[in-house]
């Protein structure tokens, strides 16, 4: 044998094998990373979620706040009236 045929059965009988071998944990560290990635993006989204409910709380307090103050100058001024006329 040559010695190029024997690099070349050496590469096929060690090599082929070794790196079928690391092609097939790279392909499982993937797997796990891109379950990770779909992890933290859900976290991510539920998060975005309850930002926005938590506003929508907010602006619905301020709403509120808003009709009672308003309902309350109209109830000053009833009274204001009221005192008046007696």
């Amino acid at each position: 044998m040559s010695v190029v045929e024997d690099t070349r059965k050496l590469l096929q009988d060690f090599l082929a094998p070794e790196l079928r071998a690391i092609a097939v944990r790279l392909d499982a560290l993937e797997a796990r990373m891109n379950d990770r990635f779909l992890l933290v993006e859900q976290r991510l989204t539920q998060q975005d979620i309850q930002r926005q409910q938590d506003k929508q709380d907010i602006l619905r307090a301020i709403g509120s706040l808003a009709d009672y103050h308003s309902l309350s100058e109209r109830l000053a001024r009833l009274e204001s009236k009221e005192a008046q006329t007696h």
